[in-house]
């Protein structure tokens, strides 16, 4: 925090722009310790999830358009992503719209996500939408975290603080995580059990 407050003083307003290209990077932290500093009544909330949220959608069209024009090439240099690569594209062809608003909330596939949507068959217009929207709802969602319960987090140590918020965060992901395997799940068997029944009732008819 105190690292927050030192870059206001020194930068004023352009802290928005940092925050915008920290963003990009999908910088949890400080987004959630910036909120905080909003709270506190140096930085306006409004105008930070503004930067924050078109921070982040530039960052992720850059590595959507960079796995398009150069995913192979990527993969090939990098083979440790190929992994999280093809599991985000599993995903993304089950269920696109779900996929782009949630993957932000995602450890492990997070940082590939947008690289591997890239690579798959979606049009540049649909994901620019739907990635507006995610990094909007990304951008409030975190900004908030910090704005909200901002005097809790000032009532403990700052090192305490941070161990507390990645906890919170971490349970969060994974409550979310879970959540989207549980309405894929449903999805994977109603859509069975739909095919058996009319398997069934093709088979009744003979």
């Amino acid at each position: 925090m105190n690292e927050i407050n030192e870059l206001i003083q020194n930068y004023g307003n352009w802290i928005y722009l940092i925050a915008f290209f920290w963003a990009a990077l999908e910088g949890e932290t400080f987004v959630i310790f910036a909120g905080l500093a909003a709270q506190r009544g140096y930085l306006n909330i409004f105008e930070l999830i503004v930067a924050v949220g078109f921070g982040s959608l530039l960052g992720d069209q850059i590595c959507f358009w960079l796995g398009r024009l150069h995913g192979t090439r990527l993969l090939h240099h990098f083979p440790k992503l190929e992994k999280g690569v093809n599991q985000a594209i599993l995903w993304l062809e089950k269920h696109a719209v779900g996929f782009i608003l949630s993957y932000r909330f995602m450890y492990g596939i997070r940082n590939v996500s947008s690289i591997a949507i890239g690579m798959s068959h979606l049009n540049w217009q649909k994901f620019a939408l739907w990635n507006f929207i995610a990094a909007f709802v990304w951008a409030v969602a975190f900004s908030n975290i910090g704005y909200v319960f901002g005097d809790l987090i000032a009532r403990v140590p700052e090192a305490e603080g941070e161990d507390i918020i990645a906890s919170r965060i971490h349970q969060g992901m994974l409550i979310v995580v879970g959540l989207f395997i549980l309405v894929m799940g449903f999805r994977v068997i109603s859509t069975r059990l739909h095919k058996h029944h009319a398997k069934q009732s093709s088979v009744d008819k003979l």
